[in-house]
């Protein structure tokens, strides 16, 4: 299922193995996807990135085909940052540019923040810190992000819930939180990798306990950088689209100040929350020219 002219390999890191995809020559630039995707999430921006860099993309842990470790801890995302130090070392590469949507993108700050050395530069889309987002919930944001509660119930609950129907559930949530109706943003292997995820317990468990380490440890280890003053060195761009998750915490740019000295941000017009799919070409022009400055 790899992107066309990517090549895929499995390396091991941080004791699990991730399927890694890589293409193109340059300064290396690592993307990294989110819930409920996996690699394939970047298919439309990616043979365009690998004209520029040498682009890296894992399924993170617990998606597409990586390793799916149990326990909730497993999927801190600390603990995924390392895996993604690990896929750098495998590869001989010191430094790289990062670029994170919705889950990977938590994986992609606490990576700047965890390993500053490790960082050039880095992008981060439609998200915002996992505490601050906790923190903004009100009866409007916890209906629309209703899934941070539900998928962070104790198993067996959501995974029961979830496989009744998993394939209809990710149809579901691309069409919710898309702009457009349907699915016509999706491409069709993309589609079916992403419902084969959700027909799977294995991976159906991991996505689960990749929020339910969003409620506890997560939020935990972000209030104690914030204690700590803890800052990101690199310098940040930050996509988000007008009717996504970030937008209905109030100022979602003044959020990411607050954590950096070096960013810059842009809404983008006419996307959901997956707007590398459903509006590439704005978020590729973006991109390109935080990552090539």
């Amino acid at each position: 299922m790899a992107i066309e002219g990517f090549e895929a390999s499995r390396i091991a890191t941080n004791g699990i193995e991730l399927s890694v995809h890589r293409a193109g020559a340059g300064e290396p630039l690592v993307l990294l996807h989110g819930f409920p995707q996996n690699h394939r999430c970047w298919e439309k921006i990616a043979p365009r990135l690998a004209e520029r860099f040498d682009v890296i993309v894992p399924d993170l842990r617990g998606y597409g085909d990586s390793d799916a470790p149990e326990g909730v801890a497993a999927y801190a995302k600390r603990e995924m940052a390392l895996d993604i130090v690990g896929v750098l070392d495998a590869l001989g590469l010191t430094r790289a540019h990062v670029l994170g949507h919705d889950r990977g993108a938590r994986v992609a700050y606490r990576l700047a923040l965890d390993h500053p050395d490790r960082v050039k530069r880095l992008g981060i889309i439609e998200i915002v810190p996992t505490g601050d987002f906790w923190a903004a919930w009100d009866a409007e944001l916890a209906l629309a992000a209703y899934h941070w509660t539900f998928l962070a119930q104790p198993a067996p609950l959501p995974e029961r819930m979830i496989l009744a129907d998993g394939p209809g559930y990710i149809d579901w949530t691309l069409e919710a939180w898309s702009k457009a109706p349907g699915l016509g943003a999706f491409g069709a292997a993309a589609l079916e990798s992403y419902r084969a995820q959700g027909a799977d317990p294995l991976r159906v468990a991991a996505m689960c306990n990749d929020y339910r380490a969003g409620a506890t440890i997560d939020r935990r280890i972000d209030a104690e950088s914030r204690a700590a003053g803890l800052k990101i060195d690199a310098p940040l761009l930050f996509l988000w689209a007008a009717g996504g998750f970030p937008a209905r915490t109030g100022d979602p740019l003044g959020v990411w100040r607050d954590w950096t000295a070096m960013v810059t941000g842009q809404e983008i017009d006419g996307s959901g929350h997956f707007m590398m799919e459903e509006v590439p070409e704005p978020v590729l022009v973006a991109v390109l020219a935080h990552f090539a400055a």
